[in-house]
């Protein structure tokens, strides 16, 4: 391996509303190196891969490349420099051939100025041998599951011939086997002096497949190593901090602890489905708040949606206080007492367009409107009564959602299922994208909720935030449950290591 610098960042910082993703911190990348880079969920990792690969520019800092300073402020740029990306989320059009797909924008032209659709499928399917995918250049991207979508995503960077290949979670949805692929390739690719940067939540890949590891904490550099020179027990302490990894003590309210007594609110037993969870059981007392924790692609979100109805199931059973129930759809689960808060409370939460008083009441219109013309007084007035509840701050109660802050767009969809007042409410990252100050309002009105008898399953990305305020918490780890923890014996250290797939006295 080459000690030669390719690229250099130095006092890189992000800044957004009321959070630093990355605050001064340096980064260098040296050529034919695996360099991995690791930090629980907001740590800053994919803050730093947006930098480098032109998603997102810094609010301070220098970038070099080959030593000389460069400016990446878009994708086009990245790729100028030789700079390629397989993000987390997939960016291939299902409707297009895996061919359209990897070479868009790029495609051969003949000498009339057409595709040249034989060399087009040639060179996509050169790829696609290279990397064992078992697909044909011309077949739809649709057709393909997620895993070999996925590997079409590495043939898309590959197809770029770059110097510098970034791969954020890139095992995250691929099998054991193209695991095993994956890393052929990138051993190979190093031999040819191409860096890489690796980014992963399974903390044994790292020291099978990586150089140097960088670890990330809280938007900060957190110490860099040689592989040989850190333990995973190590760089778990590094990446929750010292004074936490030792320290469980931490102020949680715990209303909801003494619940042995209490009825199951909510019994899931054995549940699979296509989405990637499988044989998961678990149960929620009536009167808890119950969290579910785990890193990228573990399966939480996936498995509270097919309990909720948004998806289908492939087996299992669920019983509501004791009675089993089948929920194929949403308005099942809401006719028996289920709410779900989306992740994406934008796409899935509001009606962005509508007002504040339209938002709280659409999912309840029959109350509004019981003989199909809308009480809009009387939707007016339970608004204004939610807006005082929850301090929601707007100008009134017909202001435009769109035109709210984060935090109290959250609220405005929390009233929503207020006014519903469910037994059981499932939220999703709760506080995903809000300020300090708004997570703080979320916490107390869902502790709020629960005094008045609602069940509350959180799924949360923030451990901290898991450990604060609910009573028991489940971690996942690829689509089933791997242990649980009594929130009042929960560290970042034992959540983290149960949702790395590292075994301790909290699994299951």
């Amino acid at each position: 391996m080459s000690n030669e610098c390719l690229i250099e960042l130095k006092n890189i910082t992000k800044q957004y509303p009321g959070v630093t993703a990355l605050d001064n911190v340096s980064f260098q990348l040296k050529r034919g190196q695996v360099h991995a880079l690791v930090g629980a969920n907001g740590a800053g990792k994919s803050t730093l891969v947006n930098i480098i690969s032109g998603v997102v520019t810094p609010s301070e800092g220098q970038i070099f490349m080959n030593g000389q300073e460069v400016t990446i402020d878009n994708e086009k740029a990245a790729e100028h420099l030789g700079i390629s990306t397989v993000h987390q989320e997939r960016s291939l059009v299902p409707g297009l051939s895996i061919a359209n797909n990897v070479y868009a924008t790029r495609q051969p032209i003949n000498k009339l100025g057409f595709v040249n659709e034989r060399l087009l499928l040639k060179k996509t399917d050169e790829l696609l041998k290279r990397l064992r995918l078992d697909a044909k250049a011309d077949q739809l991207v649709e057709e393909l599951s997620a895993s070999k979508q996925q590997l079409v995503e590495i043939a898309k960077a590959l197809s770029l011939d770059a110097s510098i290949l970034i791969l954020d979670e890139p095992t995250a949805t691929i099998t054991k086997n193209e695991t095993i692929i994956l890393f052929e390739i990138i051993k190979e690719l190093k031999e040819k002096g191409i860096s890489i940067l690796y980014i992963s939540h399974r903390l044994e890949e790292i020291f099978e497949i990586a150089d140097y590891v960088s670890i990330f904490r809280d938007g900060k550099d957190a110490g860099g190593f040689s592989i040989d020179e850190i333990k995973i027990d190590g760089m778990i302490r590094h990446m929750v901090g010292e004074d936490v990894a030792l320290n469980s003590a931490i102020e949680r309210e715990t209303a909801g602890k003494n619940i042995k007594n209490r009825q199951k609110a909510l019994e899931v037993t054995n549940l699979s489905g296509k989405q990637g969870f499988k044989d998961v059981s678990f149960s929620l007392e009536e009167g808890e708040i119950l969290g579910f924790a785990g890193l990228v692609g573990a399966g939480r979100t996936e498995t509270l949606r097919a309990v909720y109805g948004a998806d289908p199931l492939d087996s299992g059973e669920i019983k509501i206080f004791g009675k089993p129930t089948h929920i194929k759809h949403p308005k099942d689960a809401i006719r028996k007492g289920i709410g779900y808060m989306s992740e994406d409370r934008k796409e899935q939460g509001l009606f962005l367009g509508m007002t504040v008083s339209e938002n709280i009441a659409a999912p309840n219109l029959r109350q509004f409107a019981p003989h199909s013309w809308i009480k809009d007084r009387e939707i007016s007035e339970v608004a204004k009564n939610y807006i005082n509840k929850l301090n929601i701050v707007t100008p009134s109660e017909n202001q435009t959602a769109l035109n709210l802050s984060g935090g109290n767009q959250q609220k405005v969809v929390l009233s929503a299922w207020l006014h519903i007042n469910p037994k059981i409410l499932i939220v999703d990252e709760p506080t995903k994208g809000i300020d300090v100050g708004a997570k703080a309002e979320i916490y107390r009105i869902l502790r709020d909720i629960r005094k008045r008898g609602t069940s509350i399953i959180v799924i949360s990305s923030e451990f901290k935030e898991l450990m604060s305020f609910t009573d028991r918490i489940i971690v996942m780890w690829e689509g089933k449950i791997a242990g649980q923890i009594p929130a009042d014996e929960a560290t970042e250290e034992n959540i983290l290591e149960l949702s790395s797939g590292l075994p301790n006295k909290y699994s299951l």
